[in-house]
């Protein structure tokens, strides 16, 4: 290691010499932002493809097991705001590393409890829930990573590298949905938890180790007053620049109507989008009695995968129709696919159901982020906070819902759930076509 690489984290006061200090690249600030969004963002799939073991030996009500599965996108979901404001004050490296520190905990947790209890039983719920919300830390690391990476492109540039990152990282959920049923066949309940450990571990040593942050935060930390930073790190490259204030940012978001108009479309979308990773699995071992793999791999595959891919098609579909038209078009397709879900117990057309459902909501993700700035101009930062932190509340309200249905309907109520989607789907589909009709004009 050289002399310039040991001084990169030395605080220093001369311009010039913090200047020589400076390390990273675009490229690399793409990379480790999407590598850490990525590791955090799988834990959407902590308890669902594995909610059957526990149901088992906990005996959980259908209410239990959708709180469960949802427990990690509850903190999840609330830490986006904070987490999100942080990087604007200190970069994205250190909020993304204390979410990865918080997920470590609770995943080392819930390793600790399946090694040294066997069965798990019902009284252990509460801490298992707990160790939940701890690991759904790392859902968070979406809110770090957009500005993370932003910071590091030109704005013409932004577009691209945004999607590429949450292109990549909302592959994770799907993966870890096909790929821990077959783990826990091989290694065991406790097995899969250790290796997701080592993953998540190991994970977190990488992006310590090559994260950066943009230039002007390095700046910053080394002592180099703000409007001298943002002289140096424009002279490199950098166009994005934190503003003055970050909770101004939330507050003028939050008072603008539109805001929370897209606060509903994100829910019914994005938090709609967590709520069912979770519980594709339960759904098609509890209702169409097919084994924890293939449930993984229609879950996996059928849904999340789909949506991640229809995500980034949705992307450049909203240039050329508009968010408001591609909004709308979303959630028609959501709408089909639950009525596909609610209607019959036939497992083509489920199947059917469950495609129409996860393109839909993916065009819809797609659809609604290109509102924000479209909407919410004067506060884009701000309105990103709250659409992207309220609306992930999708993930944790919605799985306890669907659950209710299970426990009074019994088997049939998996499909009459979905009934719930039937209803937010109608309406979100009101409030696009209340977009399309009075759009936004800035004064």
């Amino acid at each position: 290691m050289d002399e310039s690489q040991q001084n990169v984290g030395a605080y220093v006061t001369d311009p010039s010499e913090a200047e020589r200090l400076l390390r990273g690249t675009p490229k690399l600030g793409l990379t480790m932002g999407t590598w850490g969004f990525f590791i955090g963002f799988a834990a959407v799939a902590l308890y669902g493809p594995a909610a059957h073991e526990f149901q088992k030996t906990m005996h959980l009500s259908p209410l239990l097991v959708g709180l469960l599965v949802a427990a990690p996108q509850l903190t999840g979901s609330l830490l986006r705001i904070p987490f999100g404001a942080w990087v604007d004050k200190s970069g994205g490296r250190l909020p993304m590393i204390t979410l990865f520190g918080i997920s470590i905990v609770g995943m080392w947790g819930l390793v600790y409890i399946l090694l040294t209890v066997s069965p798990v039983t019902a009284p252990l719920y509460p801490l298992i829930l707990l160790f939940g919300f701890m690991s759904g830390c790392g859902v968070a690391t979406f809110s770090v990573g957009v500005p993370q990476v932003s910071y590091w492109f030109p704005k013409n540039r932004q577009g691209l590298a945004l999607g590429i990152y949450g292109g990549v990282g909302n592959i994770a959920p799907g993966l870890f949905t096909l790929a821990l049923p077959f783990a826990i066949t091989a290694l065991g309940l406790a097995g899969s938890y250790i290796s997701w450990l080592v993953f998540l571990s190991v994970g977190t040593i990488v992006y310590a180790m090559f994260a950066r942050d943009a230039y002007f935060f390095q700046l910053r930390k080394r002592g180099v007053a703000a409007e001298q930073a943002r002289s140096i790190a424009a002279r490199h490259g950098e166009e994005l620049f934190p503003g003055n204030s970050v909770w101004g940012a939330l507050l003028a978001a939050a008072d603008e109507p539109h805001c929370w108009g897209l606060v509903f479309l994100y829910f019914v979308s994005f938090g709609g989008f967590l709520a069912l990773t979770a519980w594709f699995p339960i759904y098609w071992i509890d209702l169409h009695h097919f084994d924890a793999k293939t449930a993984g791999i229609l879950g996996g595959v059928g849904f999340s995968l789909v949506a991640a891919v229809s995500r980034v098609v949705g992307g450049a579909l909203s240039e050329k129709l508009g968010g408001e038209r591609l909004a709308v078009g979303g959630f028609a397709i959501v709408l089909v696919g639950a009525l596909l879900l609610t209607a019959v117990t036939l497992f083509s057309v489920n199947l059917a159901g469950e495609l129409s459902i996860a393109v839909g909501m993916g065009l819809a993700n797609a659809a609604v982020f290109k509102l924000v700035p479209r909407y919410v101009p004067h506060a884009v930062g701000g309105a990103s906070g709250l659409v992207g932190g309220l609306g992930a509340l999708g993930g944790f309200i919605i799985p306890p819902i669907l659950g209710l249905f299970a426990s009074a309907l019994g088997v049939q109520g998996y499909s009459g759930g979905f009934f719930v989607y039937v209803v937010l789907a109608i309406g979100a589909i009101a409030v696009s076509i209340a977009f399309m009709r009075r759009p936004f004009s800035p004064t």
